[in-house]
């Protein structure tokens, strides 16, 4: 499956992306996910953006957010 980003990539302060409505986790886990998971995530999207109307990027996608995600994924499986 084609990814959701739009390359507008921003947080707000509980760590979804402004631009495509992701969590940073579902981002950092997007190309190891299944097919199904992926389709879950894309089925919410709509239901967040509506639910975002308003908020701004308040935090840069950073390396250290990034890192932070990568470890409670791997701690997850």
């Amino acid at each position: 499956m084609i990814s959701p980003c739009v390359a507008r990539c921003g947080l707000n302060d509980d760590d979804y992306c402004m631009g495509c409505f992701r969590h940073i986790d579902e981002i950092v886990a997007w190309r190891t996910s299944t097919e199904a998971e992926q389709q879950a995530i894309v089925d919410k999207l709509a239901s967040r953006k509506a639910d975002f109307v308003g908020e701004e990027n308040q935090h840069t996608l950073s390396r250290a957010k990034w890192l932070e995600a990568e470890a409670r994924i791997s701690e997850k499986a």
